[in-house]
């Protein structure tokens, strides 16, 4: 499997299991309050990350450059609290207010916004190019999202929809400020964004006048949060290294195909035929995203950053530490300037204007 369809695969992991979590979601909203539920996800997803952490630092010996995963440089950490206040705190809080008023079938049609925001965002502020196949490949995945959430007969809400927009454009924001950290430790990302959201609406809830769940209840929350959260949202960092915002946005927009899928499957119900032409449509965007081959002639500037790698073309450092030949490995290296024509996405090192 090559790098681009390695990174396809991640990202699309990603979004089966943040789809995968969406009934259980639904199925708790029945018992807990919507703030407690998204506090319990982020709180299972932060902690359980922060014990994989600890668990790898005491079993991993460090790397032959003598350490392990970099300290993110200073100059990142505005980036990964912008994300984190977007995405973590502002963006449910949005979402929340929005649902008191807003029809459901409404809202899953505005949550679609998502997608698209994170695209235009990565287009037209980030300058992250964009061709004819990938801007009809996103098209067709959020028509397939439409598709997939229309109920004939809905209407808007007015005031709360725009609340709901909002949230999605948190989101966008999140999505693209994530991809300006995406070369740090992914699981450390997703852990201090797990950990603050959860407090955060958590905290939110309890104001609110919500109760302490049953621990069982409080396990179970935690334990989906961990997985369709946190390892989720791992993966979603690899993939924004590899791919860059708008197409890893992309792909992670079939999460709700998959959660219906699931839906299906637990309470057996006959798919709609919206349904069939929505899976077709989110494919056909896939396919699109999957057979696309950006090549030209571009300049890489000097740079020096810090990431797990391999010595590939981009990698032909010398090291000045004792070095075994064990790779990947993560250590601060230089690239100097180079001029070359090869197949690239506007990954970490292909950020080039076009």
């Amino acid at each position: 499997m090559n790098t681009r369809h390695s990174a396809a695969f991640t990202a699309i992991l990603a979004a089966v299991l943040f789809g995968a979590t969406t009934p259980f979601a639904k199925a708790l909203l029945g018992q807990l309050s919507p703030f407690m539920v998204a506090g319990l996800f982020y709180l299972g997803s932060g902690c359980g990350l922060a014990i994989a952490m600890l668990v790898r630092r005491m079993r991993r010996a460090p790397d032959s450059s003598g350490q392990n995963e970099p300290v993110m440089p200073l100059k990142e950490i505005p980036w990964l609290i912008g994300a984190i206040v977007a995405g973590g705190v502002a963006g449910p809080a949005l979402l929340m207010f929005g649902l008191n008023a807003t029809p459901a079938a409404t809202t899953s049609l505005l949550l679609n916004l998502e997608g698209v925001f994170t695209a235009l965002i990565a287009w037209l502020v980030f300058r992250e190019n964009v061709d004819t196949q990938i801007c009809l490949g996103m098209m067709a995945i959020v028509v397939g999202g439409v598709l997939l959430s229309w109920q004939p007969g809905s209407e808007g809400a007015g005031a709360p929809a725009l609340l709901v927009a909002a949230a999605c454009l948190c989101w966008a924001i999140d999505n693209n400020l994530t991809r300006k950290v995406s070369t740090n430790d992914a699981m450390f990302i997703a852990c201090i964004k797990g950990l603050v959201a959860g407090v955060v609406n958590t905290g939110i809830a309890l104001s609110l006048g919500a109760h302490v769940p049953a621990p069982g209840l409080i396990a179970a929350s935690m334990v989906a949060g961990l997985v369709g959260y946190g390892v989720s949202l791992v993966l979603f960092v690899v993939a924004l290294r590899h791919l860059g915002t708008a197409r890893t946005g992309a792909y992670f927009s079939v999460a709700p195909l998959f959660g219906v899928a699931i839906s299906f499957a637990l309470w057996p119900e006959r798919p709609t035929t919206f349904f069939w032409i929505a899976a077709v449509c989110m494919a056909l965007g896939v396919w699109l995203h999957l057979r696309e081959r950006h090549m030209h002639e571009h300049t890489h500037e000097s740079l020096e950053h810090s990431h797990r790698h391999r010595h590939d073309e981009h990698h032909r450092h010398q090291h000045d530490f004792d070095w075994d030949g064990t790779e990947p490995h993560v250590h601060p290296h230089r690239h100097v300037p180079v001029t070359h024509t090869h197949a690239h996405f506007p990954d970490i090192h292909h950020r080039h204007r076009h």
